[in-house]
């Protein structure tokens, strides 16, 4: 088996994005009756790159088992974002390894960002050489040839195409009712400690006709809302001839096409314009969920990690969406022990998160990635002092997030109902329009659909109530 350097270390911003449409499958019963396993790690870019994969597989004749053990095909989509991610794919290929040693024509499949990692791909290949096929985020599309080859004995060679997108992809999709829309992929931000413009490549827009397709489709199909989906989702169409829409102008023709509800992810504050505020707030079905990333309330911070905006800069965008759009429930990302962050820097932190009173946020410790800036930073903060930093800013957040859900009780809010609730076999659950996860007792006949709900209670991380 040959593979290429997946990952360059270099995004090729010369070369020109290809738009290709995918072939249909063939060979479709090449693997029938056979049984996959596969586990999904990381952000929603994963779990949407793997909604792609089991149309593939299944394409291919496979039925999809919950469990590992005991199937003909093991399918890893890792992530590469942080440290834990590593070892947590690494403790799962263990495992893996023991059910390699009774059967031996279990086929092992390691795909997704870490497969992007140069020095990652060659310690699997080299190491691990019980893992039959290793490929990346660029190359999915081209997983049943690589299958067909493994079972035919056949050496194959897969060639990086960082710079297409192709179009016409078919999804096997987890909800009926909800469903993400990739509109781009890649990111052109470089922030000093993120792997993902070298996992994911320089960003690529597709063309707004697709996605407009895509959408209309899935609304004829009956799905209740849509997810547009990129890595950095609002610097869509910075790429596309100027023609084309910006983001803010997709977003109201997504919205012209009357499907109930439009989120989308993942925002960076550079790239909020006056533009989208105005689009969000002119539309009811584009919710008021923005989920807009801090990463760290000092300036001097924000500088060493190329986010190219200041403290100042991100309230005043912060106060500008809470003018627009007052009912707005905005969530953060934040990283704590950044290389070179003091206690001074670390109470900015906390003093943006107070006045913020974000909804929730999705809080980390700074793990470096290998070949970004920030793993060559001098970094002489003891990991015990991060750890208790943590733990002050997820006491902060933690209580600002059960005094926002507080608010909600004894409203009646319009919930989406989407599944079976984990608090309960009687219960199931949805999302309000802001992101809040809801748990109501029964309402099994009303699942996909949007129903009023009086909230009795609130919990930091979700809410119970009843269908009215």
């Amino acid at each position: 088996m040959k593979m290429p350097n997946l990952l360059d270390a270099k995004i090729r911003n010369e070369s020109v994005v290809e738009y290709i449409e995918a072939e249909p499958l063939k060979d479709r019963d090449l693997f029938k009756g056979k049984t996959y396993f596969l586990k999904t790690y990381g952000c929603q870019m994963n779990v949407h790159d793997s909604e792609l994969i089991r149309n593939l597989v299944e394409g291919l004749g496979f039925i999809e088992s919950e469990k590992m053990e005991g199937t003909d095909l093991v399918i890893l989509n890792t992530c590469a974002i942080r440290e834990n991610a590593h070892d947590k794919m690494y403790g799962f290929l263990g495992r893996c390894k023991h059910e390699k040693d009774k059967n031996r024509d279990l086929i092992i499949c390691i795909c997704g960002c870490m497969a992007q990692e140069p020095s990652v791909c060659e310690e699997i290949l080299e190491k691990y050489k019980y893992v039959d096929i290793v490929f990346g985020t660029h190359n999915i599309h081209e997983f049943p040839t690589m299958l067909a080859n493994r079972m035919n004995k056949t050496d194959f060679e897969v060639e990086s195409i960082e710079g297409n997108v192709y179009e016409n992809l078919e999804y096997k999709r987890d909800s009926k009712i909800e469903a993400w829309v990739n509109i781009m992929y890649g990111c052109d931000k470089f922030c000093t400690y993120c792997i993902v413009p070298y996992t994911r490549g320089k960003q690529r827009s597709r063309k707004s006709s697709k996605i407009l397709e895509e959408i209309a489709d899935l609304k004829a199909r009956g799905y209740k809302e849509v997810t547009l989906l990129g890595q950095n989702v609002n610097a869509y169409g910075k790429d596309l001839p100027e023609e084309e829409l910006s983001f803010p102008e997709l977003l109201l023709k997504v919205s012209d096409l009357g499907i109930d509800r439009i989120r989308f992810v993942t925002s960076h504050p550079w790239d909020f314009s006056d533009e989208l505020i105005a689009a969000i707030a002119s539309r009811e079905n584009i919710v008021p969920y923005i989920h807009l990333p801090l990463q760290s309330g000092s300036s001097r911070i924000l500088k060493l990690m190329g986010r190219r905006y200041t403290k100042e800069e991100y309230l005043e965008l912060y106060d500008k969406i809470k003018n627009r759009v007052p009912n707005a429930a905005i969530t953060t990302d934040i990283i704590v022990g950044f290389p070179g962050e003091t206690e001074e820097d670390f109470l900015d932190t906390l003093e943006v998160v107070e006045k913020c009173q974000y909804d929730s946020a999705f809080t980390f410790i700074f793990s470096p990635r290998v070949g970004t800036p920030a793993e060559k930073l001098p970094d002489d903060t003891p990991l015990k002092e991060k750890e208790e930093r943590l733990h002050r800013l997820n006491e902060v957040v933690n209580r600002l997030s059960l005094e926002k859900n507080s608010q909600y009780v004894g409203q009646v809010v319009k919930v989406l109902i989407n599944g079976k609730s984990e608090k309960g076999e009687n219960k199931m659950c949805g999302y309000t329009e802001t992101m809040k996860l809801v748990n109501v007792e029964g309402a099994t006949e009303h699942l996909g659909e949007i129903v009023d709900v009086l909230i009795t209670d609130a919990k930091s991380f979700s809410l119970n109530g009843e269908i009215q």
